[in-house]
């Protein structure tokens, strides 16, 4: 099994939520939140930080932390090929400089302002959806209960 800890941003300003379009090596665009691996050593509240930068081009501040969801996802489902567990942490982000652009030389092709209406027409990463639960509910375990993948919602 592999496995992945990373960090994601909830970015949310008068009912939109910032989204990124994700560029996978084969072509296919998703929508998902900014955010990625946390390297080794790095604490995943620097992460968050570092990867907002990288994919959107603005700095943020962290407001708080949301929650942590771990999700396996089936070999059969994997990109890989192979089962993967993914640890995500979610902060509540807000923007404090900068201008929204594409990542440079990354898999980000842009990042958009998003009504939370429209949310539901996009094909998105259960990310999304996950992100959007904690900043909604503010659960006080910082746990939501497993998004069903499936239709416009992806691994």
């Amino acid at each position: 099994m592999s496995f992945r800890l990373a960090a994601y941003a909830v970015c949310i300003e008068d009912g939109r939520v910032l989204l990124a379009r994700h560029m996978s090596p084969e072509g296919k665009s998703n929508w998902t939140l900014p955010g990625g691996r946390v390297e080794h050593a790095e604490d995943p509240f620097d992460a968050v930080l570092r990867e907002f930068a990288e994919e959107t081009g603005c700095e943020a501040v962290v407001e708080r932390l949301l929650g942590v969801d771990s999700r396996v996802i089936p070999a059969a489902e994997a990109r890989l090929g192979t089962e993967h567990q993914n640890v995500g942490v979610f902060y509540r982000v807000r923007i404090t400089g900068g201008q929204l652009r594409p990542e440079p030389n990354g898999e980000t092709a842009e990042s958009v302002w998003t009504p939370g209406l429209d949310v539901a027409r996009l094909r998105r990463s259960s990310l999304v959806d996950v992100g959007l639960a904690l900043a909604q509910s503010v659960p006080a375990t910082g746990h939501v209960a497993p998004v069903p993948v499936g239709g416009l919602i992806q691994h």
